[in-house]
């Protein structure tokens, strides 16, 4: 299996640090407000790695944060915590807002099925982590404190821009308006460990008592403490989006590779912006639009999955409603499709052998499919060899050269490929056995010209919750 890896900027074959185990780190969301489907492209992203990283046999520990307090409205460390922001927004507290906007994340990420990593972690769940590793820092020589904050001292990092390969002399702080500029750091470019609660945060709700006075911790540390916490490290694979590059993971490498002294991880993978006239889908660029308004246009939330999987993760993927109208359009077309595959039968004896060629069609399927994957995550080759499986054995369909036992190789194969995919394929072509033996002795009834039984086994069907639909192709089951 190769990935491509930020780090060195190549695809590299993945070899984990424990034979068979993979320890999965992915930046979770900050709970202010609800997540973009941008964002949503991300975390799908990472939840097709980890179904792959699954289906190659790996045993993954997938480990996430929420960031509820900390996070700046620059990205960086100038500006309004923007849990406050939020919450005096809405007029709620800003536990609330952290509560509501956690629980109405992972609703959305229920109805993309995408899974819920088995660690999740708070930010406010692990403060006392966070000051260890800054007193850590402090032992070690990259931390100093002022009057107003702890910040990272970016001159001792040897390797700071190991990962974004930016030039330092490029890096510019105050160029904000709301920035306060604090006059004791030693360069612009440190980043803050631990905000004070004197000037611009002294009425912050957020506290904790720490060995610098009373405060909260900066945006990048929660990453350190949780995935070292969790994980470890090293750990294997770390993920996000590109935007995290630059400021969020540069910083978290050099804290933790300064506070441990070792790699924080061995991979890093980064998913592309979701694009929207002409721009990155983003809040601050209030071009946004959430999972609830598709539902509110009666977008079933898995068309957009669909969507995403039609673009490669490192690509730019540019959505426009229409784009999305066409991948709704073709998910159901491809879900009709695979219904009738698995369960149309052709007029006449059900024949008690299959043919070879259905199974050579599953075989390179399997094949092409699961290469697709080893490939850097290439899920729109991937889905493309699904469009031609399903094509082939409708083609055979048509010429009865398609049985029962073909059907269950078919729906056996859709199963492993939708554990990586996730796209509901087997939900509608999963048909239980009762009905199926039904439909076959109805098929053999008809053949014999015995249609007064075949009609009986008809009502059967429906009393079980299911149609039947002769087609020019065979019987079509269906839900009722």
């Amino acid at each position: 299996m190769r990935l491509y890896n930020t780090l060195t900027r190549r695809k590299e074959e993945f070899r984990p640090i424990r034979a068979g185990r993979v320890g999965l780190y992915t930046c979770g969301p900050t709970v202010y407000s609800a997540a973009h489907i941008g964002n949503l492209r991300t975390y799908i992203f990472e939840d097709v790695l980890e179904r792959t990283l699954a289906f190659e046999g790996y045993r993954v520990t997938r480990a996430m944060n929420i960031t509820d307090v900390g996070h700046l409205t620059s990205d960086a460390d100038a500006g309004e915590d923007k849990l406050e922001k939020g919450a005096r927004n809405e007029g709620r507290s800003v536990w609330d807002i952290a509560a509501f906007y956690t629980k109405t994340f992972f609703e959305d990420c229920a109805a993309l099925n995408i899974r819920k990593p088995r660690l999740v972690k708070p930010a406010t769940d692990c403060i006392p982590e966070q000051i260890a590793i800054i007193t850590r820092l402090f032992k070690n020589g990259y931390a100093y404190e002022t009057p107003t904050a702890v910040y990272f001292d970016v001159s001792k990092s040897k390797n700071y821009t190991v990962l974004s390969r930016e030039k330092l002399e490029g890096k510019e702080t105050a160029v904000r308006t709301e920035v306060i500029e604090d006059r004791s750091k030693r360069t612009p470019r440190d980043f803050v460990l631990w905000f004070k609660l004197v000037g611009h945060f002294k009425n912050h709700v957020m506290r904790w008592p720490s060995p610098w006075g009373e405060g909260f911790p900066g945006w990048h540390i929660e990453c350190s403490a949780i995935s070292s916490s969790l994980l470890g490290q090293p750990f294997d694979i770390h993920t996000g989006g590109i935007d995290l590059i630059s400021v969020h993971h540069t910083n978290e490498i050099a804290q933790s590779e300064g506070a441990f002294g070792k790699p924080l991880a061995h991979y890093w993978m980064h998913g592309e912006f979701l694009i929207i006239d002409r721009a990155r889908m983003g809040k601050s660029q209030g071009n946004f639009i959430t999972l609830q308004t598709l539902r509110e246009k009666g977008v079933d939330p898995l068309a957009y999955r669909y969507l995403t999987l039609t673009a490669h993760y490192r690509s730019p993927l540019k959505f426009t409603w229409e784009s999305l109208a066409a991948a709704e359009i073709a998910y159901r077309k491809l879900l009709g499709k695979i219904q009738f595959v698995a369960t149309g039968f052709h007029g006449g004896q059900p024949k008690t052998r299959s043919a070879s060629g259905a199974r050579a069609l599953i075989v390179k399927f399997e094949e092409g499919f699961k290469a697709a994957l080893a490939n850097d995550l290439n899920a729109p080759r991937a889905l493309a060899s699904l469009h031609t499986l399903v094509n082939g054995l409708l083609a055979l369909q048509t010429r009865g050269m398609y049985t029962s036992s073909d059907a269950r190789l078919f729906l056996t194969a859709i199963k492993k490929a939708d554990s990586v995919l996730g796209l509901n394929l087997t939900a509608a072509a999963k048909i239980p056995a009762a009905v199926v033996k039904r439909v076959e002795k109805r098929e053999l009834s008809r053949a014999r010209k015995q249609f007064t039984h075949a009609d009986a086994l008809r009502q059967e069907i429906r009393a079980l919750g299911y149609e039947v639909d002769d087609t020019p192709l065979g019987s079509f089951i269906r839900k009722s």
